[in-house]
This record gives C-alpha cells, sequence and structure tokens, in this order.
C-alpha cells in the first residue's frame, strides 16, 4: 500500500468510525432518554403513573434528556481533543514519560535516538522527538496528528531486553504508524471515546451528590429524577464505552499486522520485529505498562499495554499470530527470559502506487514527446517520477543505510551541534544565511543586534565545519535538530523566529533551495497546519505554474529546459500552466504553498510526480535539487527519502527502489 493510498484509507476509516460511534452514541442516548423516563414515572406518583410508557415517551422529556447526553458528549470529546491538541508530546507526559535528553552518554538511550534519526532521514521526515518511560515492560508507542508534532516513547525495559536490530524493528513498526496516518486516527478515537466515558463520569457524580440526602417525601420528583438520570448515564456511559473499546480494538488489531508488515518492508530483516516480538513474549512482565493512563492509549502500543479480559476488547493480535505472519515456520521457542534490572545503567561513551495515479499523465508526456522526436528522455524523466512517487512514505533497507553512511560524513562538531540548544540555533543560523559576501555580512551584523550572546559564540566556532558541509548534508543536519529546537522557550522560540525572518528578509538573491529549508525550519516548529484538503489541481494553476517554474529552473540558466518541462507538464496534468519568467520572491512562493497544502491526498501524488519531472528533466537529480524536493514535499506533508545518490552509490541500483537512479 502506498503512502497515498494509505494516507485516504486512514482518512475515510477515521469517518467510519465516528459514524459508527455516533450511531452507537445515538441508540444509547434514546436507552438513557427511556430509562431516565421510566425511572421516574415509577417512582413518582401521578395521573401519568398507569401509562409509564407514554410517560417515557413524552417528547420534551425527551428531548431534554436527549439535549443534555449529547452536550456531555460533544463537551468531553472537545475537551480532550483540546488537551491532545499539542501532539505526541501530550501522550507522552501522561504516560509518565521524560524527554531523551539528546545529548545523552547513556549507551542504551544513544541506540535509541540513533535508531529513531536514522530512520527519520530514511524516511524524508523531521526527527520526532523521543520519550523514555521508566517501566520495565516491553513496550513502546508513536503518538501525534501530523509528521511535525510526532513522538515516539520507548519503554526502559525495552531498551534494556532488545539489541540493535530488534529495537530497529520495533521503531520501524511505530513508523509505520506515523507514515500510514494511524496516529491521527487514534487520537481522535482517544478524544470521542472519552466523551462517551464522560457521560458515566456524570452519572456516578449525580449519584454521589444526591446518595446522601434524604428525600422529603415519597413525592420527591426531582431527586428522584436526579437519582434516575444518574443510574441511566452511569449504564449509557460504561455501555458506550464498552461499544467504543470493541470498535477501537477491532481497528487496532488489523493496523498492528500492517505495521509489523511494514517495519520488514521497510528493514529487510524480518528477524527483527520477529526476534523483539519473542523477547516479549518471553519476558515476565511481558508489555503491561503501570502508567495511569494507559487504558486510554491502549491502541497506540507496540504490545498491548493493558490486560484484556476478552479478545473481542484486545487492542492487539496474541504474540504468537504476528510472530507466525513473520515467521510462518516458526517453532513455538522463545529466547531466554531478559533479565529485569531494578536501575538504569551506569552511563557510557557512545558516539518509500503514486506511479499508477499518475499513469495517465505519464502517457500524456510521453505522445507530446514523441511529436517532439525526444522519446528516450521523457521515458527516463517518467521512470524517475515514477519511482520517486513510489518511494513516499515507505522508506527501504538501502535508504536506512544511506541515513547512516550520510549521518557519518557529517563533521562531529555539527551532528552535536544539532543535539545542544544554543549551538543547534548557531547551526541552522549558518546553514539557511546566504552565500552571497554582501548579504551575509548584513545578516550577521542583524544577528549581533537580536541573536542571543551564547547563540554568537557557537555561531564563530562553527564557522569552520560550516564552511566544509558538502551538498546535500543541509537537510539532515536540519532534520536533526528540529527536536531540540522545538523544546526552546516561547520566549527563545519567538526570538529564534524573528532572527530567522531577518536572516531571508536581508538576503539578496534568495534561491529557491534556501526558501525551502528556511520554511521547512519555521514548519517543523509551528507544526503542519491543518487545512482541509479539498481542493483539486485544477483549481490552482497559478500555485502550480509558480511552483513548478521554480523547481524547473532551480540550478538552470538557460530558460528553454524550463519551458519545455512546464509545458509537458501542463499536458500531463490536464491543468493550463503559465512559466513564469522570472525568479520567485519567497513571499510569492510562500502564497502558493499555502494552497497547494489544500491539495486532496489523491492529487498530491500527480503534484509530487510533476515535482520530480521538474528537477529531473535534464536527466539526473544533483544534492542541492534533491534537498530540494524533499523539503517542499516535507512541507506538502510528503515524507520523501532523497532521490539523489553520490557517484559512488549509483552502480547496481535497481531502477523502481525507493531512490531514483540518475544518469
Amino acid at each position: 500500500m502506498d503512502f497515498f493510498t494509505a494516507q485516504d484509507r486512514a482518512r475515510r476509516m477515521t469517518g467510519r468510525l465516528v459514524m459508527l460511534l455516533v450511531l452507537a452514541v445515538a441508540a444509547l442516548i434514546v436507552a438513557a432518554s427511556l430509562a431516565v423516563a421510566l425511572a421516574v414515572t415509577l417512582l413518582d406518583v401521578g395521573p401519568l403513573a398507569a401509562d409509564p410508557l407514554a410517560r417515557a415517551l413524552e417528547p420534551r422529556l425527551l428531548g431534554g434528556v436527549a439535549t443534555a447526553v449529547i452536550l456531555v458528549v460533544g463537551l468531553g470529546s472537545l475537551v480532550r481533543h483540546l488537551q491532545l491538541r499539542a501532539g505526541g508530546s501530550v501522550v507522552a507526559a501522561a504516560l509518565g514519560g521524560r524527554p531523551l535528553n539528546l545529548e545523552t552518554r547513556n549507551e542504551e538511550e544513544r541506540r535509541l535516538l540513533n535508531v529513531v534519526e536514522e530512520m527519520a532521514i530514511a524516511s524524508g521526515m523531521p526527527v520526532p522527538e523521543v520519550f523514555v518511560l521508566e517501566d520495565q515492560a516491553i513496550n513502546a508507542f508513536a503518538a501525534g496528528h501530523d509528521l511535525d508534532d510526532a513522538a515516539i516513547g520507548v519503554t526502559r525495559g525495552a531498551l534494556a531486553a532488545l539489541d540493535r536490530d530488534q529495537l530497529q524493528g520495533v521503531i520501524a513498526h511505530e513508523f509505520s504508524h506515523i507514515l500510514h496516518g494511524d496516529m491521527r486516527l487514534n487520537l481522535r478515537l482517544v478524544a470521542l471515546l472519552h466523551g462517551v466515558l464522560v457521560i458515566g463520569l456524570a452519572g456516578r457524580l449525580l449519584l454521589h451528590s444526591s446518595g446522601g440526602r434524604r428525600t422529603r417525601s415519597r413525592r420527591g420528583g426531582g431527586h428522584v429524577a436526579v437519582l434516575g438520570l444518574g443510574a441511566a448515564l452511569m449504564v449509557v456511559g460504561y455501555a458506550g464505552t464498552l461499544c467504543g473499546n470493541l470498535i477501537k480494538a477491532a481497528v487496532s488489531r488489523q493496523r498492528e499486522f500492517l505495521a509489523d508488515a511494514s517495519a520488514v518492508q521497510y528493514t529487510r530483516h524480518p528477524e527483527g520485529i520477529a526476534g523483539a516480538l519473542k523477547v516479549l513474549a518471553a519476558h515476565r512482565l511481558g508489555s503491561r505498562l503501570l502508567a495511569t493512563h494507559a487504558q486510554e492509549f491502549s491502541h497506540l502500543f507496540f504490545g498491548s499495554g493493558v490486560h484484556s479480559l476478552s479478545r473481542l476488547t484486545a487492542t492487539h493480535p496474541p504474540l504468537e499470530a504476528r510472530i507466525r505472519r513473520l515467521e510462518p515456520h516458526w517453532d513455538g521457542s522463545l529466547p531466554p527470559a531478559p533479565a529485569i534490572r531494578s536501575a538504569p545503567p551506569r552511563a557510557a561513551t557512545g558516539p518509500r502506487a503514486g506511479a499508477a495515479t499518475l499513469a495517465a499523465g505519464s502517457s500524456a508526456r510521453q505522445a507530446t514527446a514523441d511529436a517532439r522526436g525526444a522519446d528516450a528522455p521523457v521515458k527516463q524523466e517518467a521512470n524517475v517520477a515514477d519511482a520517486i512517487v513510489a518511494s513516499v512514505g515507505r522508506p527501504s533497507a538501502e535508504d536506512i543505510d544511506r541515513a547512516r553512511r550520510r549521518l557519518g560524513e557529517i563533521d562531529e562538531r555539527l551532528i552535536a551541534a544539532a543535539h545542544e540548544p544554543s549551538a543547534a540555533r548557531a547551526l541552522v543560523y549558518g546553514i539557511l544565511m546566504g552565500a552571497d559576501p554582501a548579504s551575509r555580512e548584513a545578516q550577521r551584523e542583524a544577528l549581533v543586534g537580536q541573536a542571543q550572546p551564547d547563540v554568537l559564540v557557537e555561531l564563530e566556532s562553527l564557522e569552520g565545519p560550516l564552511s566544509r558541509l558538502a551538498p546535500g548534508q543541509r537537510l539532515p543536519l536540519l532534520e536533526l535538530a528540529l527536536p531540540v529546537l522545538r523544546r526552546l522557550s516561547v520566549a527563545q522560540s519567538m526570538r529564534f523566529q524573528a532572527c530567522l525572518r531577518r536572516l531571508m528578509a536581508l538576503e539578496s538573491h534568495p534561491g529557491a533551495l534556501q526558501w525551502a529549508l528556511h520554511r521547512l525550519v519555521l514548519q517543523g516548529l509551528a507544526g503542519e497546519r491543518r487545512a482541509r484538503r479539498d481542493r483539486h489541481l485544477a483549481d490552482l494553476s497559478g500555485p502550480l505554474s509558480l511552483l513548478l517554474s521554480t523547481l524547473a529552473r532551480a540550478g538552470r540558466q538557460d530558460a528553454l529546459p524550463t519551458h519545455e518541462a512546464v509545458e509537458r507538464l501542463s499536458a500531463a496534468l490536464g491543468v493550463p500552466l503559465d512559466v513564469v519568467p522570472e525568479s520567485a520572491r519567497a513571499t510569492d512562493l510562500d502564497w502558493a504553498m499555502a494552497r497547494l497544502v489544500r491539495l486532496a491526498t489523491s492529487e498530491r501524488a500527480p503534484l509530487l510526480a510533476a515535482m520530480s519531472c521538474c528537477v529531473a528533466h535534464d536527466g539526473r537529480i544533483e544534492p542541492e535539487e534533491a534537498e530540494l524536493l524533499c523539503a517542499v514535499a516535507w512541507s506538502l506533508g510528503c515524507p520523501l527519502p532523497s532521490p539523489a545518490r553520490p557517484p559512488e552509490e549509483r552502480q547496481g541500483g535497481a531502477a523502481g527502489e525507493s531512490v531514483a537512479e540518475t544518469a
């Protein structure tokens, strides 16, 4: 399943689940209304007592109870949604997780951080925040609404019991949840189920508030109504929660099988994830967490996390079934049970269908090229675009290995700087400052008057390694720096963002790559703009023309290839496009992106293919062009592994892998 299909499926599933829960709540509202009315009628004495059903069906009473229940559910869900709005970090905190120190020298924590960073860079997505849960059970989770606010949590027991391959399998499993849109689905389920649960809590509160009172007479209709309402709301709340949990569990079990399979696809190492499941099965404490909110977030975990009374309410398939899906010939043997440590270890020194979506477009491009006698280049261009689109949200084992090597080629001082707050800000300033000497001098003067002194000291110390930064290394460093930048105080973050905007304003000739990296950092700090995705390519001719012209022109002086590329894409997409003759300003590109982020998910694959054709229409993708493409794709919510290979990696690769070969 490709990224775009998975995202659409997740959104459709969310709508279906909401509808199921709405139907369940509607049925429970009717039941509650009847129960309350019958309770009031049976316990009261009056002219309608002989006909309790007629009293129970009295429209005003039914309407009042139904309105009250709807308000309780709606307000409860809204409050929980607002509480979780900040993303995965809120979930991690509720489960008792602590942010992983990015400068940690603990060997296990360092290994976890390295695995997460490699997986994120290989996936072409922001590095998520990492949390450690001081729990000896073996478990992990991914939470958040979007790529920009994702968080991954891992228990201390998992860090101690799993080797690197097994840990990588678990992290790949969690990245699958991120890339397939499961996180957003899971948090919406939490909010909806909380609203239903509040009904039961409200009923309990009503019973407790009136339980100690004595009625003045047997005709205490008001007090009896409160008791009846409280009892009915408790029944509704807990019955509704049970129904919701059944729905949640049924969906979660299937998503877990998918995530296990995706972990194998990402790493091409089934022994890793299967081995982690075997260690979990052998572990005396299993995956059960002690956190207070574990039940509420049980469908987020790698393992079950909580005890389930029935398979119908179990959020995870049995471990044996998961292992046999990965290893059909497994003999049932388990490794020795891992030791359970009473305290953390001592510190130690530690160092990829989109193609099918554009099939019609590719055919149109091909026909246009045939008419011009340029068959071979267009075929190559289409193959590159197809491979790039197919790689979105589907990192491969080669991507992970490549990410590890690229990180190893970067100066260690820059890697270390990306993990420290002051140095990370200096690192970003140095990367985003222009190459033009006059602009750079003006930018440096502006920083002296606006940036914090300790950041300026770090900027000066990083000048040497920054000057030797190789093409293709800027984007990984920015990805590494984002987690620590998100931890800045409000005042620090506001000053940092103001400095970034000042740097861009003082740039005399900002290139497309500089704009894209600048936008990436700001979006990584503020989060993805959650606009409705209801627009189509045909509605966005202007923004499309501007973006595609900019991408086709990047790194080229001759305007003829730009015109040819945009004309072919206009025919392929079926959208009238104009070639923008001059380099676009950053504000114009921001305007275009603000409209393109509203594209429907099904429209993003052809857009990404068109973008890929722009940067590959000369037959090759340079490292700077790859960074530009990945940064723009990131802004559109499409995690794209880098489509450019260094020369030494171009031999022996197969077309159609997660990265495209260059000519």
